[in-house]
């Protein structure tokens, strides 16, 4: 199981992807064999890293035509055509790692997109505050897909602000 976090974290909410997994890792220990993967931008040197697995989630900025804000989930026939209308290079580059793996019989036996439709994509560093308020909704939709298929995510405890 690999949990792919994508995105430009310096494009405003392109970088959702990497900012979930990011909040996943701080909040939740997964008990089983989950690796989770900050992707970034990067396109088929990520080709090893996914080769082969179970189950593949992809946590991305995606464009579906929704209102943005709106949290969406995509598996099995839906993933394909989530790819033909990407909204930055990196997903072009799954996409395309994707399907050489397939070639090869190597691809994952399950893909699974979740995701946000952005708000905005200019240059910076800060999510919109619109997908910020979507964080705990997508770390939530990940940590109830991670528990339907049997794996055990356990909240960290977060310390106290101002104790000593």
């Amino acid at each position: 199981m690999l949990i792919l976090g994508l995105g430009n974290i310096l494009l405003q909410d392109e970088g959702v992807g990497v900012r979930v997994v990011e909040q996943l890792q701080r909040q939740y220990q997964i008990t089983g064999a989950v690796e989770v993967l900050d992707g970034g931008t990067t396109g088929m040197s990520l080709l090893e890293h996914i080769r082969n697995r179970d189950h593949l989630i992809v946590v991305d900025a995606v464009k579906t035509g929704k209102a943005p804000g709106t949290v969406i989930t995509l598996s099995g026939d839906e993933v394909p055509a989530f790819f033909q209308s990407r909204v930055s290079p990196h997903q072009m580059g799954l996409a395309d790692m994707l399907a050489a793996l397939e070639l090869m019989g190597e691809k994952p036996a399950e893909v699974t997109v979740i995701g946000v439709e952005p708000q905005n994509l200019d240059i910076g560093l800060e999510l919109s505050a619109l997908v910020s308020t979507r964080m705990d909704a997508l770390v939530g939709r990940l940590v109830g897909k991670l528990r339907s298929l049997g794996f055990e995510v356990d909240a960290v405890d977060q310390p106290q602000q101002g104790a000593a």
